[in-house]
């Protein structure tokens, strides 16, 4: 039963950030196209392990993204060309509550030119392959005056994320 909820509410809230966005991500299908393994669900925070020294403060950027990085990567950082095949958990107010996340399921990749929320996007691009950061996405990044249809995230709503970048095309 729950498995099918979280199914629903994904497909949900894809297609609510397709329809803020006007256009759908778009998914590479060739056989080039392999896509890493997510973790099991089961590991302690559903997230891969942090750097020790991460820094515990955010940075703010002038659009008021708020992001940290929570492990150096070493390859590259994704662009608007590119896409980002990630692992990510989303949550309002309570890491433990998520109203979304990757880790069970196949990676999600991210059409860098659009198709997810603001937030993500100008987030992304601060992270390398191999690095997970954690997003604190104002309402005006994230999902703004609307909220999602389903109540899942109210309207005027701050969304935080981790994010693990698996791997850049």
């Amino acid at each position: 039963m729950k498995s099918s909820f979280v199914g629903f509410a994904c497909a949900v809230i894809m297609c609510c950030g397709i329809c803020a966005c006007g256009r759908a991500p778009q998914v590479n299908d060739t056989a080039d196209s392999k896509v890493p393994t997510a973790p099991p669900l089961e590991t302690a925070d559903a997230t891969g392990a942090q750097d020790a020294d991460a820094p515990a403060e955010f940075t703010t950027t002038p659009s008021g993204l708020k992001y940290r990085i929570l492990r150096k990567g070493t390859g590259p950082k994704p662009t608007r060309s590119s896409t980002a095949v990630v692992n990510y958990k989303g949550w309002l107010t309570d890491p433990n509550d998520p109203f979304d996340q990757s880790y069970g399921r196949e990676p999600f990749p991210v059409d860098m030119s659009g198709g997810v929320i603001d937030g993500w996007l100008e987030g992304l691009t601060y992270v390398e392959e191999g690095g997970m950061i954690e997003l604190e996405i104002p309402s005006q990044l994230g999902y703004a005056e609307r909220g999602t249809p389903d109540g899942t995230i109210p309207p005027n709503s701050t969304l935080h994320f981790t994010v693990e970048v698996l791997e850049v095309k």
